[in-house]
């Protein structure tokens, strides 16, 4: 998703790395989220609604941060993220159920200087838009259906893009800023196909 906003705008591509942090048995539902950074969020109803997981949550998160940091690892191949001190910033996800990983990946962009957010994803529950909306400095969402069960629903196709497709897609954006010919491997992902 970020990948064909990046090509849409002509911006640099980066991955900023958020983990959701799964209900225990349902890891689709986010009980919370980490980022880069010593980010943390709480998913505040989810955290109201099964208050134990409170007392779970920092074994949760520890499993989170190592796939946090391996991810970090074989996504910047040894190079440093974007700078992203006095600079605009959109984000973008392929939906917001709760908003954690969202609000995660705000408060990252925000520590590491951005001057202005943007968060941005094809559908959002209204809770999520509502969550990020006093959080960011815009918001784009172009569905937000009263009840949001699964993002993987507004999808045609939904399937997980792995480490070597995210690996490919930043090299070849960090090529085409730096004026560099493509590798060679030209194919494009079409893992995911939003429907209306």
């Amino acid at each position: 998703m970020a990948d064909e906003v990046a090509r849409a705008l002509n911006v640099p591509l980066d991955v900023l790395v958020v983990r959701k942090v799964g209900l225990p048995g349902q890891p689709e539902l986010a009980i919370g989220a980490i980022a880069s950074g010593d980010i943390v969020v709480h998913e505040p109803s989810t955290a109201m609604e099964f208050p134990q997981l409170a007392r779970d949550f920092e074994g949760l998160a520890k499993i989170q941060r190592r796939e946090l940091k391996r991810r970090e690892r074989v996504y910047r191949c040894g190079l440093a993220p974007l700078d992203l001190k006095g600079r605009t910033v959109v984000l973008v996800d392929d939906g917001l159920a709760t908003g954690c990983t969202m609000l995660a990946a705000v408060h990252a962009a925000r520590a590491a200087g951005a001057a202005a957010i943007v968060a941005a994803a094809p559908v959002a529950s209204p809770q999520a838009a509502q969550l990020l909306k006093s959080e960011v400095d815009n918001i784009v969402i172009l569905e937000t259906p009263e009840r949001l069960s699964a993002i993987s629903e507004w999808y045609a196709r939904f399937e997980q893009i792995g480490d070597t497709e995210v690996c490919r897609l930043l090299e070849l954006n960090r090529r085409a800023r730096e004026g560099l010919p493509a590798s060679g491997d030209e194919h494009r992902y079409a893992g995911s196909e939003m429907v209306k």
